[in-house]
């Protein structure tokens, strides 16, 4: 039996009839699938289209301006920073900010640009008028307004620029007038003299170099004339010159030896006053202390050479008066006075210049006889030595050994043996004052100082006893016032103001007082 032949594959007798038939399965399928994809393909091109006709502008606007935004404010920074504010051919830096502006309205930097460019404006007009460029100054303003910035900054350089302007056109008379008020020498006399023209011209132009010389000179004149016053030991009008030399140029070359000059003469002239005072030429010494204190008000020599004149003066008001020489004992005291001396010790010289003229109207209208005065002074020295022998110096009043002796030397004040009397009482004064300010008997030590102020105004040791006496009352004060005693507290600031008023402790002692309820009088 024949056997049949094995199976073939589909095809596989005719391999290129299969392959043709394969390759256009595929072409069929990729033709299939391409329609697909060309009419998604289609679709998005017309959607493309469509959003290119609509967004044309901005993304024109993007390819095209954005570089040429950002180059016009690069330039525009870069001409800001090299002060080119503003160019007639369009590179300064207002017209590269209009620039992005015109392109893009909302851009904040060229707005930002455009206010920097305004202040350096600004600014600029204010350098340009400091150097005397009126013309460019007036440029910068006008570029300033037009880039809006504040109204009254701009009015304010205005207004400048206005003044130079206006006196622009008169700094040549007023030069010329300076100068020949120098040429006469009149330098500082009032405000047509020399150095106040040149100042009012340098107000106006501070680089004016003519009138920058002339005040060189004017003031070199003004201190040379300094120093010929405190040679002749005008110490005030000297100081008041420098003063005003100063005023006009404070560094002047010739400033500190004109200083040094008035130094010397203020020197010069407290030696004078001292000198006077030891001579008793009393009012020598009282102007040259005056003198000196007027330009050096802290002179510690000046000051103690002043208190010494006054308590010499009152010493000589005091002989005077026992001279019955009334009128020169007034003059005294008020001279005294005048150089501040206490308002006590002016009281006690008044009241010596009215006994001295009791007494002399009891001379010349004798009450008793000469016989009876003699009975009367013997009484009251008796009762000196019985108020000595007793040590009833100061008190009790009316019976103490100072009493009898202002009643002796009412009755005899020439007299030798009432003289003596006052001489024994000098010493024992003293002492009283000490014993009774050591046991803080501070009431009885001030009338001891009393006693012993009138018997020698000019003792030496008088105004440190002043202020001992003054300390100690404050010292019982402040202790009193801690347990409540305001009365006395109040009693002891009226005796230290009567003492020693610018005591340094009282001030802080009120205050306390103040605080404590008490009154201050």
């Amino acid at each position: 039996m024949e056997r049949e032949p094995p199976h073939r594959l589909h095809g596989a007798e005719h391999p290129a009839l299969d392959r043709v038939r394969r390759e256009g399965r595929w072409w069929w399928l990729q033709a299939r699938h391409a329609r697909r994809v060309w009419r998604w393909a289609l679709v998005a091109a017309v959607a493309v289209f469509v959003l290119l006709v609509l967004l044309r502008k901005p993304l024109a606007d993007w390819f095209w301006d954005e570089p040429q935004i950002e180059q016009l404010l690069a330039e525009g920074d870069r001409a800001l920073a090299a002060g080119r504010l503003s160019e007639a051919d369009g590179s300064g830096a207002r017209e590269r900010y209009q620039a992005v502006l015109a392109l893009d309205g909302d851009r904040p930097q060229a707005r930002e640009g455009l206010a920097r460019t305004a202040a350096a404006a600004l600014q600029q007009a204010r350098d340009r008028l400091q150097n005397d460029d009126l013309d460019g100054s007036a440029q910068a303003l006008a570029l300033a307004r037009d880039l809006q910035v504040p109204q009254g900054d701009a009015d304010a350089v205005a207004r400048q620029l206005q003044a130079r302007r206006s006196a622009g056109a008169g700094i040549g008379i007023l030069l010329a007038q300076a100068r020949n008020a120098f040429a006469a020498g009149r330098l500082d006399e009032g405000d047509s003299t020399a150095l106040p023209l040149f100042q009012r011209i340098l107000g106006l132009q501070p680089d004016n170099l003519p009138a920058l010389e002339g005040r060189e000179d004017a003031l070199s004149d003004l201190l040379q004339r300094a120093r010929e016053m405190a040679a002749r030991g005008e110490l005030a009008q000297t100081e008041a010159l420098l003063q005003r030399a100063r005023q006009f140029d404070a560094g002047h070359t010739d400033l500190p030896a004109s200083q040094e000059a008035l130094e010397r003469a203020v020197d010069q002239r407290l030696r004078q006053g001292q000198r006077a005072l030891k001579q008793q030429k009393l009012e020598a010494a009282s102007e040259a202390f005056e003198a000196v204190l007027a330009v050096a008000p802290d002179d510690s020599s000046a000051l103690r050479g002043r208190e010494q004149t006054a308590q010499a003066l009152l010493a000589r008001s005091q002989r005077h008066a026992a001279d019955f020489e009334f009128e020169a004992a007034e003059a005294d005291r008020a001279r005294a006075g005048a150089l501040g001396a206490s308002a006590a010790a002016i009281q006690q010289a008044a009241q010596r210049i009215q006994r001295a003229q009791q007494m002399q109207q009891a001379q010349q209208h004798p009450a008793v006889s000469v016989a009876q005065r003699e009975r009367q002074l013997r009484d009251r020295l008796r009762q000196i030595d019985r108020a000595e022998r007793e040590g009833r110096w100061i008190s009790p009043p009316g019976h103490s050994a100072f009493d009898a002796l202002r009643e002796a030397q009412a009755l005899a004040p020439r007299d030798a043996r009432v003289r003596a009397a006052a001489s024994r009482l000098l010493p024992a004064s003293r002492q009283c004052f000490d014993d009774n300010l050591r046991q803080n008997r501070v009431q009885a030590a001030g009338a001891c100082l009393q006693a012993w102020q009138t018997l020698a105004p000019t003792a030496p040791g008088l105004p440190s006893s002043r202020v001992r006496l003054a300390q100690r009352w404050l010292a019982i004060g402040s202790e009193r016032l801690g347990r409540g005693d305001v009365a006395f507290a109040e009693a002891a600031v009226a005796q230290v103001r009567q003492l020693q008023p610018d005591l340094p402790e009282l001030a802080a002692f009120e205050q306390r007082l103040r605080q404590a309820g008490g009154r201050l009088d």
